[in-house]
């Protein structure tokens, strides 16, 4: 069994027309891997976090206006969404998915949530689709375990995960590695312990090597004990917001890539699939599941 992490919600969200946030893709992998033939009992359904979860990791007034819709409207600008309860609601959902997919991989070796990523959160402010930053929350709730003294977050992510990077910045038990376009939002980067930018343009073949040569690099420096891997698929060529120019048998080879090196070295891993932004929610679909393919979840 390969546990994977999922609640409706990450799908059940009101969003004005043509909003560029891919909102149905979530249910969409749901639904692909059960006509896929992947068992009801591998999945988990997780129950969204509290306040009392959050406060000690990010700014009172930020979170206290996130939670209450109290922020101002170019706060919410620079999120992207138009504030609701059930944006509340869906993204302490997604939050918990991560941290509940870092304990199960921890007990079962992988994991996979059916969302997460949101890499651009930082402790006072929200950007870019990211209000709560779920991989930061996972590392933390990892490192309570015994035996689990350094985090490795391998974002693969167009995006900088420039909001990952601050959060863990003083935490030296957290290592960030970034691998993303150069040319790219977030325009103001941060610095992560290890950032590889890659030029518009870039193919599998120098992309693969790049992150074969990335996690040789921060295994063997760095000596984690887990992984959290984002996935995100807006590398992908026809990705609307990616500007890389990596195939859908790319993605496979980098996402095989990082389970092998977790398998080789004996490292648990949770996994999130991270960003996309096809339009055509079928085609981002196909590309996600190629994350499923590599973790042995499917053929």
């Amino acid at each position: 069994m390969i546990p994977l992490v999922f609640h409706p919600i990450y799908s059940q969200l009101s969003l004005p027309h043509r909003h560029r946030f891919p909102i149905e893709k979530y249910q969409a992998i749901r639904d692909r891997l059960a006509d896929c033939g992947v068992p009801e009992s591998w999945f988990y359904q997780p129950e969204p976090l509290c306040e009392e979860d959050l406060k000690s990791h990010f700014q009172a007034e930020y979170l206290g206006g996130l939670l209450n819709g109290e922020l101002d409207a170019k706060a919410m600008r620079r999120i992207g969404f138009p504030w609701s309860e059930q944006l509340i609601k869906r993204t302490l959902t997604a939050a918990a998915g991560t941290v509940m997919t870092a304990n199960l991989a921890l007990q079962h070796g992988k994991a996979l949530n059916l969302t997460g990523g949101y890499h651009h959160a930082f402790a006072d402010f929200g950007s870019g689709f990211c209000m709560v930053n779920d991989l930061y929350l996972a590392a933390l709730s990892m490192l309570k375990h015994d035996h689990m003294d350094k985090v490795l977050i391998v974002d693969c992510d167009v995006h900088q995960g420039d909001g990952t990077a601050k959060l863990c910045e003083n935490n030296p038990n957290i290592i960030t590695l970034s691998l993303h376009g150069e040319k790219n939002f977030p325009h103001r980067k941060q610095q992560s312990d290890m950032d590889f930018p890659l030029a518009k343009g870039t193919a599998d073949a120098e992309y693969l090597d790049t992150l074969d040569m990335a996690l040789n690099l921060a295994l063997n420096l760095h000596r984690p004990d887990a992984i959290i891997y984002d996935a995100g698929v807006d590398v992908h060529i026809n990705d609307d917001l990616g500007h890389l120019h990596i195939s859908t048998e790319g993605v496979f080879q980098r996402d095989k890539l990082v389970f092998d090196r977790c398998q080789q070295a004996g490292l648990p891993i949770a996994a999130v699939i991270g960003g996309g932004y096809q339009r055509n929610i079928s085609a981002l679909t196909d590309v996600h599941l190629q994350l499923f393919r590599a973790a042995g979840v499917v053929d």
